[in-house]
């Protein structure tokens, strides 16, 4: 053969390859980048026995301009790393890699001595490799790498997703005004009952292989919870950012639940920070407010909260320049900037001035498809917060009226198994959106005694079965967390701003003492309503985005803008899923933490009352309910 292979590097591992080599291809050894590449080089392989190697920045750069593929190789904390195989141009590069292994092992850490078995072993891997790229055979470290255990000598292939924030390869065009323009298209649904428009079960087999493993992936490990009364399935997201998050899929099969974690895990991925596009507005609120949401419209803290000492955020100054990112105003129809911190979780910024979370991202098979998910989980957040805060005596229903044996075989269950009797509630609000309040009630004084969840879908059979998914797949943890901290949930009852956490909220209604809190809802003299009295069925569309069409005329008449920002990132996008962040300014923003409830500005939970015909007149600040939310 003749094709010239240059081999950068020095050591046991460069010498054991090139003397595999020398005899079928043209060597060209060089210690380091400061002598030229051989422009006729066919592959470049830089080698090393020791981390953290040398020179990859500087090999990214130079062989990136000489238009050359390399594939590197080095031992690292006892392991042989072969891998991946760069080709200029192609997004996924050493870098990316490296990001991906820390990031899903960072404490993966072996006292290993390097064997000479070892060294030959990942020497055999690289010269095997060489071979295939050379041959025109797809390369086994495309878009992966060997990780070989120098002790046992056991190998293993990783998969490695390119990274859109790279330094070196990423992609990321700047965030536009044109770019966030957005035109809705017709999106058939999978069947005249489904609000999707995409098999998404068709995409398992997918998403396992280039989201899931657990030295490399941006999914590192996979729980099942085989006591849970339903199928439980947790998938854990690692984060530099924000530490590992667990993601959870609750449904009838393991299969199904699995799915569904790991497609939560996306949309938290995508609504951490912007990876489809890079952040390049900086100014203040004063100097782009013709074409800006008002940050004030999205609920604030008040004066007295942001006055308290140690407070995290800083009070909305409309001369201080922020990051901006565009989205799109479907009621104005056109694009508007938006508050980088209300966009994406502002946990991972700096300052800011509001504490923003999931509050209406979703994750879909198109744009249509998660902005429509998107619009329902603001409602239900919103529907939950109002009844709360306004203390509604919301109608209770009768599921058996619903005529769904699934429904009622849930409910079956959660008594017989977990000791729980579950209400259901109509908690619709003003915007006619079909949102249920499910209760559960312990049916044993060892539990906790209430917990709650909500769930808004058009169907509102879907919105119950989703809210008691909720319900069922923490009943578990939230009992464990219970028991190890009873004594700490009892100080909260008399101290509310000791709610600090997600799960404090609903640890809280597990102290029987705190059941009258909720005696708006649990009051047993009003008359159960069926859900034919309740709900007005609706003809279904054929196309989701006719549906899509009619959430936005309900907020357009309500004079409530929806303003969506596009969340999407390259790796969602390689099995074309969209995800975006919805928001409604007006609606009330789910919070955690009672001392971050955010209500200054937010009009629509003293006058929604009223308008529903809970109350006479308006509701004053004064009479909103003081306590924390239970929601779950």
């Amino acid at each position: 053969m003749n094709e010239i292979i240059s081999v950068v590097g020095e050591g046991n591992l460069a010498d054991f390859v090139c003397s595999e080599l020398l005899d079928r291809y043209q060597l060209v050894r060089q210690t380091d980048f400061t002598t030229d590449i051989p422009k006729t080089a066919k592959l470049v392989l830089v080698l090393d026995d020791d981390w953290p190697p040398s020179g990859y920045f500087e090999a990214e750069e130079v062989l990136q301009l000489a238009g050359i593929p390399w594939l590197r190789g080095f031992i690292s904390m006892g392991e042989g790393i072969v891998g991946p195989l760069v080709r200029p141009g192609t997004p996924g590069c050493s870098q990316c890699a490296d990001n991906r292994r820390f990031t899903a092992s960072p404490g993966h850490i072996q006292n290993v001595r390097t064997s000479p078995s070892g060294l030959w072993h990942t020497a055999h891997l690289l010269i095997a490799e060489t071979q295939r790229i050379l041959q025109g055979t797809r390369a086994h470290t495309q878009e992966h790498i060997y990780i070989v255990n120098l002790n046992t000598l056991n190998s293993s292939l990783h998969s490695i997703l390119p990274d859109p924030l790279c330094e070196v390869c990423g992609p990321l065009p700047d965030d536009s005004l044109e770019a966030a323009n957005i035109s809705l298209k017709s999106r058939p649904k999978l069947s005249a009952d489904s609000y999707r428009c995409r098999p998404l079960d068709d995409l398992k087999q997918h998403l396992v292989i280039d989201y899931m493993d657990s030295r490399t992936g941006l999914f590192n490990a996979k729980m099942l919870d085989l006591t849970s009364t339903f199928a439980g399935v947790g998938v854990n997201l690692p984060s530099f950012l924000l530490g590992d998050e667990v993601t959870g899929g609750h449904s009838f099969s393991y299969a199904e639940s699995e799915l569904t974690a790991l497609l939560e895990g996306l949309e938290r991925h995508c609504g951490i920070t912007p990876r489809g596009k890079r952040t390049i507005v900086h100014d203040s609120f004063n100097r782009v407010a013709d074409h800006a949401l008002d940050p004030s419209k999205v609920g604030l803290y008040a004066k007295e909260q942001y006055a308290q000492p140690d407070f995290t955020f800083e009070p909305f100054d409309p001369d201080l320049p922020i990051d901006w990112v565009w989205g799109y105003s479907l009621m104005q129809e056109r694009p508007i900037l938006v508050p980088e911190s209300l966009a994406y979780y502002s946990s991972g910024f700096g300052s800011s001035f509001v504490q923003e979370g999931s509050n209406g991202c979703a994750l879909g098979g198109s744009l249509e498809e998660a902005i429509f998910h998107g619009i329902l989980e603001v409602a239900e957040r919103d529907s939950f917060l109002m009844t709360w805060y306004a203390q509604l005596p919301l109608p209770r229903l009768d599921p058996y009226s619903a005529n769904d044996q699934e429904l009622l075989l849930m409910l079956e269950r959660l008594r017989a198994i977990a000791g729980y009797e579950v209400h259901l509630f109509n908690m619709t609000m003003e915007n006619g959106i079909p949102g249920i309040w499910a209760l559960a009630k312990s049916l044993s004084p060892e539990k906790m005694n209430l917990i709650c969840a909500a769930g808004a879908h058009l169907d509102p059979i879907r919105a119950a079965k989703s809210a008691i998914h909720e319900l069922a797949g923490r009943l578990n943890f939230l009992q464990e967390q219970y028991e190890e901290n009873v004594e700490h949930v009892k100080q909260m009852l008399d101290d509310p701003f000791l709610v600090m956490q997600m799960e404090d909220h609903a640890l809280l209604y597990g102290l029987p003492q705190a059941e009258e809190r909720l005696q708006f809802l649990l009051d047993g003299q009003r008359p159960l309503r069926t859900f034919d009295e309740e709900f007005e069925r609706k003809a279904s569309h054929a196309d989701l985005t006719d549906d899509l069409k009619e959430l936005i005329e309900v907020f357009r008449r309500l004079n409530l803008d929806v303003i969506v920002v596009d969340q999407t990132s390259l790796e969602t996008l390689r099995n074309g899923l969209h995800c975006v962040k919805v928001l409604i300014p007006g609606m009330l923003p789910m919070t955690f933490g009672h001392h971050l409830q955010r209500l200054t500005g937010l009009q629509r939970v003293l006058q929604v009352p009223t308008e529903l015909n809970y109350t006479d007149t308006s509701l004053t600040a004064g009479q909103l309910n003081p306590h924390p939310h239970p929601f779950l």
